[in-house]
C-alpha cells in the first residue's frame, strides 16, 4: 500500500513537470539573458499570447541606467516612447494597428541602447494589454506567476564579446522554437518517467 502511495505520488509529480513545461515558455521574456556593462546591446522583447483574446498593447519600462535610444518598426505595430524629467526614454508602449497578437501567437519587438556602466541584473517591468482590456503586469519576482523579465550585466569581456557575437546573429533568430527546444528535454524526460511509473504501478497491481 505504501509503494502505491509512492507510485501515485511520483506519477502527479510527473504530470506537474509537464504541465510547468508547456506553461514556461508563455511569459514575456527579454532577450539576450546575458549581456556586457558599459556596451551596446540589441535587446528583444518576445510576447506569446496565452489568452482567447488578442494582445492589443504591450508596455515596457527601461531599467534604470539603460540608455534605449532605438526602436525596430514592426508590421502592424505602432510605438510611443514616454520620457523622464531630463528628457531621456524611460518607457515604450506599442500598439496594434491590425488584428494584434492573436492566440498561440507571439510577436518580437527589437529595441538597441547602451548598458549601464556597472554588472548587475537588469528588470524590464513589461504591461500586456488584451482586447477584452485585462492587462496582464509582468513586474513580478523571478519565481512568481507573472515575473518581470531579468538581464544580467557581467563585468566579463570575453563572456560578453560572444554573447554580443552571438546575438549579432540576430536576437529574432532565436524565435519561440528556441525557446521550447529548451524545455522539450524536460517534456520528454517527463514522459518517459511517467509511462515507466505507471508500468510499473500495473505489474505491482
Amino acid at each position: 500500500m505504501k509503494k502505491r502511495k509512492q507510485i501515485a505520488s511520483a506519477i502527479l509529480f510527473s504530470a506537474s513537470l509537464l504541465l510547468f513545461a508547456g506553461t514556461a515558455s508563455a511569459h514575456v521574456t527579454v532577450w539576450p539573458k546575458e549581456t556586457k556593462a558599459d556596451s551596446y546591446e540589441r535587446y528583444t522583447i518576445r510576447v506569446p499570447n496565452e489568452k482567447d483574446n488578442p494582445t492589443t498593447k504591450v508596455r515596457v519600462e527601461f531599467p534604470p541606467g539603460t540608455s534605449i535610444g532605438n526602436v525596430l518598426p514592426v508590421p502592424g505595430w505602432t510605438y510611443e516612447f514616454e520620457k523622464d524629467s531630463e528628457g531621456r526614454f524611460k518607457a515604450i508602449t506599442w500598439t496594434a494597428t491590425a488584428g494584434g497578437i492573436k492566440p498561440n501567437e507571439f510577436v518580437e519587438f527589437g529595441l538597441s541602447g547602451k548598458n549601464p556602466k556597472d554588472p548587475g541584473t537588469l528588470s524590464w517591468k513589461s504591461y500586456q494589454t488584451y482586447s477584452d482590456n485585462s492587462v496582464v503586469e509582468w513586474t513580478g519576482a523571478p519565481d512568481s506567476k507573472t515575473p518581470a523579465p531579468v538581464v544580467t550585466v557581467s563585468a566579463d569581456t570575453k563572456a560578453g564579446d560572444q554573447q554580443q557575437q552571438e546575438n549579432a546573429a540576430a536576437p529574432g533568430a532565436k524565435t519561440e522554437s528556441s525557446t521550447s527546444g529548451n524545455t522539450w528535454p524536460y517534456v520528454l524526460s517527463s514522459a518517459a518517467l511517467l509511462l515507466s511509473l505507471v508500468s510499473l504501478f500495473r505489474k505491482k497491481t
